[in-house]
């Protein structure tokens, strides 16, 4: 063996690297496959994604990340050769030309530049007992160091601009020229990565596809899990940082609740040796997403998969070797099956629990309860079998509690969904819900969406302080009155909806009768028969332009058959909502009759009721508008008023229907 050394490398004419037979058992003997010593190890790759359909991939039985070499024979090129002695020692020979760079130099890179870590580790360590965290996850951080995001503005910045010029050395070389520490190197590569590497659709579902070269994946900037693995491992090394790539099962693209992992590994993953200790890392899942419904990638950068928490990432990663889940104890794979598995989106947007936390629920009674945790204030919803029907989703100051009832017995799909500081929500959670009785009694209505109930989101809307702070109202005849407080700058409108009777577009506010009086406003509401009923509450500012926005509904119910109330009186754009009906309250009035009216109204000069004939209103000491009509000969009564003393033109306010004779 001739070795010649200069000031930047070692160069090696005949390499020899012996394994144990304890090594070779771990990493496999693949003597009769054929393999490229310069293309990176590739198994089935796995993407987290939108839909169904599992997709599985082939193991590609090749060179692994330790240099276990197939044999490869061509004329007047490298030969690689390889034997074991009768004590199972692998011993790999590499023959070639004098003045050729040895592709196990290459691998396993003698050279400054590509040899282990900047300590001049050869090979990087196994994690042990101090790289562990405890589980189940303590909350305490989302990553397993402490990192300070805002730190890395500018050089994620710089990172995701860096473009490739030739080959994979200079790239690594140009994105390190603003990182000072492994923590900031790794940074960088994570970066480039995740805004530049595709995820290869096509490739992933071709089983017998050949390893992805670090120079294709740079030419095309597009490859499957393996590829981003072995691409993050190789720029890693060529930075100075220990890397490993870590196979092992995924509950990413195709995943189905509960469903049970054998065969072939379907992912790969990077493990880094950052101050000490081992930390995990998912490129792939950082870089953005599939839509099954396109089998389209979407770049969407994922910073959870970044030094996850291992008591976090162990919820959809599940290494080949229990020792790379850096967790104590280590998690089981029936476990990991069983396990509730909360998206990377549930953690991003501040949940914190779920409960059941199973990913499998069954009904009693009916009924299934889920409820969810979060560090502060959030907006959630919900589907049952891809609609929003059959649940109340009331909000809590930290978090939500959702009852939903199944409409048919058999399994149902429930997906829960958060909004967070963004615009958009986002699937955090999904059960599988398994139903053996349907309760009819409890029948919801289609139109009761959610929220159901005041809420911290009421309050910031400028609802306060309700008379009913339950989602729920009971009432016996058909009739309830529900208050609250409203600030001065906000408008409220409701509307009542029901899946049964007379209830219509046009008729679902005519049931509602609202007044407002001293910063609070009351909605007197009379159901047109027995049911259930939503009872919806918009918003919106006076003062701005634009539609109402809904901010919750209350589920009205009634049990009483003989419940049949008429509608409310109409109202038009001049009866001020700080005015009072106190008399006649139904919109339809009796034939021939004398019917006496209350009312209070302010700002105006005169009043009147107008049906065959006119009836004037007057003033009493107690400030409330008085008066009779007959309604002989009438199929409309109006009540009308004059603002303004000085003038004849007297508005229309309030619009009754008389019975037929």
């Amino acid at each position: 063996m001739e070795l010649k050394k200069d000031s930047n490398a070692v160069s090696i004419d005949m390499l020899l690297i012996v394994h144990s037979e304890k090594r070779r058992a771990a990493h496999g003997t693949h003597s009769d496959r054929q393999a490229d010593p310069g293309a990176l190890p590739q198994r089935r790759g796995g993407l987290q994604g939108v839909g169904n359909g599992i997709r599985r991939w082939q193991k590609f039985e090749g060179n692994d990340v330790h240099g276990n070499l197939a044999e490869k024979q061509h004329p007047q090129q490298t030969q690689v050769i390889t034997s074991y002695d009768n004590q199972g020692t692998q011993l790999t020979v590499e023959v070639h030309p004098r003045d050729a760079m040895p592709q196990l130099l290459k691998k396993f890179s003698l050279a400054k530049r590509l040899q282990g870590d900047k300590n001049g580790n050869t090979r990087p360590r196994q994690p042990g007992a101090k790289d562990a965290h405890v589980y189940p996850w303590d909350r305490s951080s989302l990553k397993s160091m402490p990192l300070d995001l805002q730190e890395f503005e500018k050089l994620d910045t710089y990172a995701s601009q860096v473009t490739v010029k030739s080959g994979l050395d200079e790239l690594v070389s140009d994105l390190l020229q603003e990182a000072h520490s492994d923590l900031e190197r790794v940074r960088v590569i994570w970066i480039w990565i995740c805004h530049h590497i595709e995820y290869d659709i096509e490739a992933a579902q071709e089983k017998d596809r050949q390893a992805f070269k670090p120079t294709d994946i740079l030419r095309t900037q597009k490859t499957n899990c393996d590829g981003y693995a072995g691409l993050f491992e190789k720029m890693c090394r060529i930075a100075g940082v220990q890397c490993m790539t870590v196979p092992g099962y995924s509950k990413g693209f195709g995943y189905q609740t509960g469903q049970s992992f054998s065969g072939e590994f379907d992912h790969a993953w990077n493990a880094v040796y950052l101050e000490g200790r081992w930390h995990l890392l998912d490129s792939t899942w950082g870089s953005g997403l599939v839509d099954s419904a396109t089998s389209k990638f979407t770049f969407l950068y994922n910073e959870f998969y970044f030094l996850t928490h291992p008591a976090l990432f162990i919820e959809d990663h599940f290494p080949d070797n229990k020792n790379w889940q850096l967790l104590k104890p280590p998690q089981s794979l029936k476990q990991f099956e069983n396990n509730m598995y909360h998206k990377s989106e549930f953690y991003n947007k501040g949940m914190l629990s779920a409960h059941p936390e199973t990913s499998v629920i069954k009904t009693v009674n009916g009924k299934a309860t889920v409820t969810v945790e979060s560090c502060a204030p959030t907006l959630f919803m919900f589907m049952l079998n891809g609609k929003q029907e059959h649940g109340l989703l009331s909000l809590r100051k930290n978090g939500m509690k959702l009852d939903i009832y199944p409409p048919t017995v058999g399994t149902h799909k429930l997906q829960i969904f958060a909004k967070g500081k963004s615009d958009i929500y986002s699937s955090v959670l999904e059960y599988t819900l398994k139903c053996n009785y349907v309760d009819i009694g409890v029948r919801l209505p289609a139109e009761l969406h959610q929220p159901v109930g005041p809420s911290w989101f009421s309050e910031q809307m400028g609802i306060m302080k309700p008379s009913h702070p339950d989602p729920i109202i009971h009432t016996s005849d058909g009739r309830c009155s529900v208050s609250f407080g409203v600030e001065e700058s906000t408008s409220v409108l409701a509307s009542l909806h029901g899946d049964e009777g007379p209830i219509t577009e046009e008729t679902q506010r005519r049931y509602i009768f609202q007044t407002q009086r001293e910063k609070r406003a009351e909605l007197k509401v009379q159901l047109p028969q027995a049911g259930k009923f939503a009872l919806k509450i918009f918003v919106k500012k006076r003062l701005e332009p634009g539609n109402y926005v809904f901010v919750f509904n209350y589920l009205l119910c009634c049990t009483n058959t003989k419940v049949n109330w008429p509608m409310f009186p109409e109202s038009f754009g001049n009866w001020g909502q700080d005015n009072e009906l106190l008399e006649p309250l139904s919109g339809v009035l009796p034939a021939n009759r004398n019917v006496p009216f209350k009312l209070k109204l302010h700002g105006i000069a005169k009043a009147l009721v107008k049906g065959q004939d006119t009836w004037p209103l007057t003033l009493n000491q107690e400030g409330y508008w008085e008066g009779s009509c007959n309604t002989a000969g009438c199929q409309e009564v109006y009540v009308m008023v004059l603002e303004n003393a000085n003038h004849n033109f007297y508005s229309y306010i309030l619009k009754y229907k008389v019975n037929a004779q």
